[in-house]
Formats: C-alpha cells, structure tokens, sequence
C-alpha cells in the first residue's frame, strides 16, 4: 500500500500541481483538474493515452468526458487520501494534455 503524503509532502505537491490548474480539495483528500480540448476526438485520444499511464501505474483516475471537456480526480482510496501516485499521474496527464 501506498502511504498518504504528509502536509509538507502534500504542500510541495500542490507547489507544482497547482500552477498547472490542479485544485485540492476542500478536505484534502483529492486533487482535480478539467482539461479542455480542440474536439471529442482530442479529449477521447488523450483519455487513451492516460489511460495506459494509469494501467502501469495500476493506479486510475476518476473522469467524466463530456465533448471536449475531461473532468480529473486523483485520489488513493487505499491510503484514504493523496499519495506520490497521484502526484505522478497528475504530472503525466499535464505532460500528455501539452
């Protein structure tokens, strides 16, 4: 099991992640972003990609798409809140989405 960042961990995170529109939570449980995309298309296209990123991981996200529009929340329900895995998928899907 992957441990829960601790405040000083969970603030370098959040130092990095929100510049990049990543929001937490209001109990600090989870971050979430909406990416916005050109089309379905793109949006479907970069779900898939993450998708295969989060399978190595074995990690998954929560996400709605709706046309051009993927809503992301990252949590680890194991840890019962934030873990370096959700900071690492939170960098790979900005890295996916430039």
């Amino acid at each position: 099991m992957t441990e829960k960042l601790d405040q000083q961990h969970l603030r370098s995170a959040l130092d990095d992640l929100e510049p990049a529109g990543w929001t937490l939570s209001k109990d600090d449980t989870a971050i979430a972003k909406t990416f916005t995309f050109r089309n379905f298309v793109e949006a479907f296209g970069w779900m898939t990609r993450a998708a295969i990123h989060a399978e190595k991981m074995n990690h998954h996200p929560e996400w709605s798409n709706v046309y051009k529009t993927v809503e992301v929340t990252l949590t680890t329900h194991d840890a019962g809140g934030l873990t370096e895995l959700d900071v690492k998928l939170a960098k790979a899907m900005d890295k996916l989405a430039s």
